[in-house]
């Protein structure tokens, strides 16, 4: 790694493709950063100023315009230091405070976790980004600078930082295009998360490299020659495969390195697509090509806009040789990527290319304004970054790129919401296939509609979207909504019935004020909390009523909480009605969680209940729930007992459990034909311990195999 440069060497950068443009703008920016940071020091003890005069030459490298290289300058003077952003508005012009702004984190903003403020922070730059990519860029260059310097850090942040740069960063550069970039960020991810792995691969790279220069040597004058004898414009290099593309091969194919066969290649470039496609038939005629390792992207690119062919051929020698082949301006997009020919208008718009790279994340953005939520957004994110996809064609022969895995349903929510809710059934192919059939490269695809179609929440199980699995949430929680509104002034009309008041009371401002004093901005929302079981219809009224009405006579007023198990009493939700699940049978002393059902109040289940996550698609259905048994309440629990099936087991089994003052409710007994007896009991205990104790009793008695709740 080259040292800091300086703000000389800084300006001779960027003089060359700056057109005559005034350069001070740069002096100034660095001399304001200067002052600002002047106390400051790296973690290695060198002043500050080197990682933003470091940040602005990565920029003038991919020959980013002034606003930006002067943002790379100040990109840490808000967040570090007295600055404002008032004061580089003032100094610097709103488009430069726009990007610095951009840049800053949310430190002033109180998060619950670390995850959370990293999750927030990174969508506040994202959608940035959709308005002016160059806040990403800026943040690359950062990113690059402070992954270069991270051996200075301690160690919990250094892998903090790299696995952050590897899950997020390197696939977002790829996302843009930027090779180079992301063969850097994996790079530099993967030596300090493998320190050990990466040496090794390191030195087998630079032997393998050795052993072989001689071979691509020839090779490539060679391939050179026959290039002239055919008057094919090419020129002939070789190129090694990065680290971190070698070690994500290995595991994938779980192989060795030494049966890695495509580290060293060559790249072959040359003037036009036509020539291209000559180039690749040359090379076909001279070796014979490996069956499936051709891969066609000039035809169609990737989404990133990458386009090259790509061909592993058996060489001279009997040696795998893997080839590609590209035009020059292919090669400039495909290492520069977005940063390869934006062209910025007023406050960096996009031009109609470097609108393509970005479609993906306005879509996000879109959603992102109904799911407001960052870590959501930041797991929709990832998923859209990641690089592995399939190529379908609708009816019209347009071709659609989706990642792996997606299915019918992904397809129709990627051509429109409306399209996505109202599919019914797909055809591939002309053949009507299950909406969870898996899309294949060169599927072509119809989607099927109805207009009184919805969707299922089954289809949360095999969407891979983010875009699916948010509208389907959406609208089965609109649609949810819905109904509870219906249920609760339904409930509501019958409790004010039974009091002989009004139903004209569901539209007053009386009922109004109740719904503010339980926490309540309007009385949808105090339908929906009725509906939903979160708040009784008896609490709504009973605060309608007149003070003296509502007073009632000491007998009358101690009411009994619905309750399933007299003396247990579940804390945070007082008189709302509930009971236990009989999928898991919960009992005093479990941890548990209550799950709200729509028109049924709160269902108490174990918090390892295996149905929960059936049952369960987002958080705000869950609430905490907690027992506080009376000295004289029980529970009922169940009990599966497997045993040798011999005479007298079942009347010890229940002696025992009667010798423990434990009552059984419920039995039942089945013997299977390898002579083992099945038997499930209900009983009635105090809490988790008097249950543990049984459990361990009868698993000690003579005859039993093992027993389980």
């Amino acid at each position: 790694m080259r040292d800091t440069p300086s703000l000389k060497e800084l300006i001779e950068k960027v003089r060359p493709y700056s057109h005559g443009k005034d350069l001070r703008i740069l002096e100034d920016a660095y001399h304001f950063s200067r002052e600002a940071h002047c106390s400051q020091k790296r973690s290695e003890g060198s002043p500050y100023i080197k990682h933003p005069l470091s940040v602005a030459y990565i920029l003038a490298d991919i020959k980013m315009d002034l606003p930006s290289i002067a943002a790379g300058l100040l990109h840490d003077t808000i967040e570090d230091t007295n600055t404002t952003i008032e004061d580089i508005g003032r100094l610097f012009g709103k488009e430069v405070a726009f990007i610095v702004e951009s840049l800053t984190k949310l430190s002033k903003v109180e998060f619950r976790t670390k995850k959370e403020a990293q999750a927030e922070n990174f969508r506040k730059m994202l959608l940035a980004m959709s308005e002016d990519v160059r806040v990403i860029l800026i943040k690359f260059a950062d990113r690059l600078h402070n992954m270069r310097t991270l051996q200075h850090l301690p160690e919990g942040k250094r892998q903090r930082i790299a696995t952050e740069t590897l899950e997020i960063y390197a696939p977002l550069a790829n996302r843009l295009g930027m090779g180079w970039l992301r063969t850097e960020f994996e790079d530099l991810s993967f030596k300090f998360l493998m320190p050990d792995l990466y040496e090794e691969l390191v030195r087998k790279v630079s032997k393998r490299k050795e052993e072989q220069e001689g071979y691509i040597k020839d090779l490539i004058e060679l391939i050179t020659k026959k290039l002239q004898e055919e008057g094919l414009p090419g020129k002939v290099t070789g190129r090694v495969k990065h680290h971190y593309g070698i070690y994500q091969k290995m595991q994938k194919q779980r192989i060795t390195f030494e049966q890695v066969h495509d580290v060293i290649g060559l790249r072959i470039l040359t003037d036009t697509k036509a020539n291209c496609y000559a180039i690749l038939g040359l090379i076909h005629s001279l070796w014979t090509p490996i069956p499936g390792r051709f891969k066609d992207y000039i035809g169609v690119p990737k989404s990133n806009m990458y386009q090259s062919l790509h061909t592993t051929v058996i060489g001279p020698k009997g040696e795998r040789v893997e080839f590609q082949i590209r035009t020059e301006e292919m090669h400039r997009i495909a290492e520069e990527g977005i940063a390869s020919h934006w062209k910025y208008k007023e406050k960096g718009e996009f031009d109609e290319k470097s609108s393509k790279y970005i479609s993906w994340l306005r879509d996000l953005v879109q959603v992102q304004k109904e799911v407001p939520d960052a870590m959501d957004f930041l797991e929709a994110v990832k998923g859209e970054v990641v690089p592995e996809v399939v190529y379908v064609f609708t009816p019209k022969g347009e071709i659609k790129e989706m990642p792996i895995g997606s299915t019918p349903v992904d397809f129709a929510y990627g051509v429109h919401t409306q399209v996505g809710h109202r599919c019914v059934g797909a055809k591939i192919n002309g053949k009507i296939v299950p909406l969870r059939y898996k899309l294949k490269n060169g599927d072509t695809i119809e989607i099927i509609t109805s207009q009184t179609h919805g969707p299922s929440r089954d289809w949360l199980k095999f969407v891979v979207t983010q875009r699916a699995k948010t509208r389907i949430k959406q609208w089965i929680k609109a649609e949810e909504r819905h109904q509870s509104v219906e249920l609760g002034i339904k409930l509501l009309e019958s409790e004010l019935r039974k009091h002989n008041m009004s139903n004209a009371l569901m539209k007053s401002d009386e009922i109004l004020a109740v719904a503010k004093a339980l926490g309540m901005n309007s009385l949808e929302d105090l339908f929906v909390s009725v509906g939903f079981g979160k708040v009784s219809p008896h609490q709504v009224v009973n605060r309608l009523m007149p003070e003296k009405e509502a007073e009632e006579p000491e007998a009358v007023k101690i009411r009994k909480p619905l309750k399933e198990h007299k003396g247990v009493s579940i804390r945070g939700i007082d008189n709302i009605l509930y009971h236990t699940a009989k999928c898991c049978y919960p009992v005093p002393g479990d941890n548990l969680v209550g799950f709200v059902t729509i028109g049924k109040g709160v269902t108490v289940h174990r918090r390892d209940c295996g149905n929960l996550e059936r049952l369960v698609f987002e958080d705000a259905r869950l609430v905490d729930v907690e027992w506080q048994p009376a000295d004289d309440s029980t529970a009922n629990a169940r009990l599966f007992v497997e045993t040798i099936d011999k005479p007298g087991i079942l009347a010890n089994l229940s002696a025992l459990i009667s010798s423990v003052d434990i009552n059984i409710s419920h039995l039942e007994a089945s013997s299977t034909q390898d002579k083992k007896g099945h038997i499930t009991f209900i009983i009635e205990v105090r809490d988790l311990s008097q249950l543990r104790v049984l459990i361990q009793k009868i698993s000690q008695m003579e005859g039993i195999l093992r027993v389980r709740r």
